[in-house]
């Protein structure tokens, strides 16, 4: 069986990572493999030039009415796994970037680029540039046009042979753009396309082309990154009450699962050979921090507040005699998915400003290391300011995570949606409990009071109150009964979410 994946990110190439998508292309491929299925991946080549790349073919792609030029490019080939990268200037246009923001056009410029991309591969596979192909899997919007040209262009023989799967991993993002009149639409891209509009255009804008839904319409299965985000997307959404369910597509979705075509199967994890590593102190980790804020600071033209604040607290930090505990972590992006309970008010301050103050009550500090949002970014840093047993460290670095992941006690992962989440799996993996919202991914790998600690309810308001129930729970066993605490970090350590298990659900339920 040779599997094709098409997607916008892959973190086996340098470069080629911004979300969680780009560690399933990574790893996924890789256990298939091990289960004798050869797997070749596709993504767009965003001037890495560092790559060493072995020329495949030219590939001709008709689009926007004229005939363009994309190069197909061997970069690796190994235990059963193929990378491939598709270049063309389009995909390198903006200095290595893998998305872009169009601010008052949303999407228009990487749905230009990706629909290239999209037809680029479409040409490739049914030419046969990297042999017979048994099973397509795409990857999010960014892919999703190919089952469009795959369904609808009657150049595309060979190509509507190939069954083809779907993976939304995450439906807040859908690329949806204008079917016509408009340098970034469908007719744009493909004028002599014709298409039943029925099926691909948006609910809330039908004048509208939704790649999320045309690829859920018209593959032939539809897979969901955990089985409790699979029930979730069947419902509407209510942004109100704090629920993210169908995003629009929860019709779709509930004819997918009528038909057969829907699975949740959750993402894997990565679980490396044990080494024993000296764990840091927190005076470490400090100079650790204290380093990467030199490096961020000489990056920027002015200084920020957030590296400002942040110095001081480590050097405060680091002159305390004692590794203050229990230390709480977050580490992720700063947007809205992850931090919108966070930002909600009680008592003239913010739900984060209360988690701190409950932290320290148990003698505890609160670190949390990313970036994102520039408002969330903004709040952050004023929660720091307020609370001096805050570190927001405005960046990321591998490092810096991966050592937080070691060192905390409890990790805070409270979103208000979570497809299936990758962090709450690294910090158990490093045998930190998480405190996480009971939705998605993250109710399917915690279990509470086992591995960690969940929270649930009806709107925002209860959420919040919850959040701050579970935490004092936690610190609660974490000062009152050590020996319980310690029996749920190795609960949770000894958890496993494996891509070998993952792998032969995605045979048995995609592609069977």
């Amino acid at each position: 069986m040779h599997v094709v994946m098409v997607a916008a990110e892959n973190d086996r190439l340098p470069s080629c990572k911004v979300g969680g998508v780009a560690d399933v292309i990574r790893d996924i491929p890789y256990a298939l493999a091990e289960q004798q299925v050869r797997c070749s991946v596709i993504v767009p080549d965003y001037g890495q030039y560092a790559l060493n790349r072995e020329f495949v073919a030219d590939i001709a792609v008709p689009f926007k009415q004229h005939l363009e030029t994309a190069t197909l490019w061997r970069v690796a080939s190994d235990s059963g796994v193929e990378q491939y990268v598709v270049s063309h200037s389009l995909f390198s246009h903006h200095g290595g970037a893998i998305y872009c923001n169009d601010g008052d056009q949303p999407f228009a410029t990487d749905a230009n680029k990706f629909a290239l991309f999209c037809a680029a591969v479409s040409e490739l596979l049914e030419h046969q540039m990297i042999g017979p192909v048994d099973i397509l899997h795409l990857h999010d919007w960014h892919a999703a046009v190919v089952a469009v040209l795959k369904t609808f262009s009657p150049r595309f023989v060979n190509l509507k042979q190939i069954k083809t799967v779907y993976t939304v991993h995450n439906l807040a993002l859908q690329g949806i753009r204008p079917f016509k009149h408009d340098d970034s639409s469908l007719e744009s891209w493909f004028p002599t396309l014709s298409y039943d509009g029925s099926r691909i255009c948006d609910h809330i804008y039908p004048h509208c082309f939704n790649p999320v839904r045309a690829a859920i319409n018209l593959v032939d299965k539809v897979h969901l990154v955990s089985p409790t985000y699979c029930e979730e997307v069947q419902h509407s959404s209510d942004h109100e009450s704090g629920f993210f369910g169908g995003e629009g597509l929860e019709n779709d979705m509930q004819a997918a699962a009528r038909s057969g075509r829907l699975a949740g199967i959750l993402n894997g994890c990565i679980y490396p050979g044990h080494e024993e590593a000296q764990a840091l102190t927190l005076s470490e980790y400090c100079d650790l921090a204290e380093q990467s804020l030199f490096v961020w600071m000489s990056n920027g033209g002015a200084l920020k507040p957030a590296h400002y604040i942040a110095h001081q607290r480590v050097i405060q930090w680091r002159q305390q005699s004692t590794f203050r505990r229990p230390l709480v972590t977050s580490v992720g992006r700063l947007t809205d998915q992850k931090a919108l309970l966070l930002r909600q008010p009680k008592d003239g301050q913010l739900i984060l400003d209360s988690v701190a103050a409950l932290v320290n009550e148990y003698g505890g500090v609160l670190v949390i290391l990313g970036s994102g949002d520039p408002h969330l970014e903004y709040l952050f840093t004023q929660v720091m300011a307020r609370n001096d047993n805050v570190l927001y460290l405005q960046g990321y670095g591998q490092a810096l995570g991966d050592h937080l992941y070691d060192l905390g006690d409890l990790f805070l992962m409270p979103s208000s949606f979570e497809p299936c989440g990758i962090s709450q799996m690294l910090a158990m993996r490093a045998g930190q409990p998480c405190l996480a919202h009971q939705v998605g991914g993250l109710k399917d790998t915690i279990d509470h009071e086992h591995t960690g600690f969940l929270f649930a309810g009806r709107t925002l308001e209860e959420q919040a109150q919850q959040l701050l129930e579970s935490l004092r729970q936690a610190l609660d066993i974490h000062r009152n009964e050590p020996q319980r605490y310690l029996e749920i970090k190795a609960n949770a350590g000894a958890e496993r979410f494996s891509w070998d298990t993952i792998a032969s659900q995605y045979i048995e339920k995609l592609y069977g």
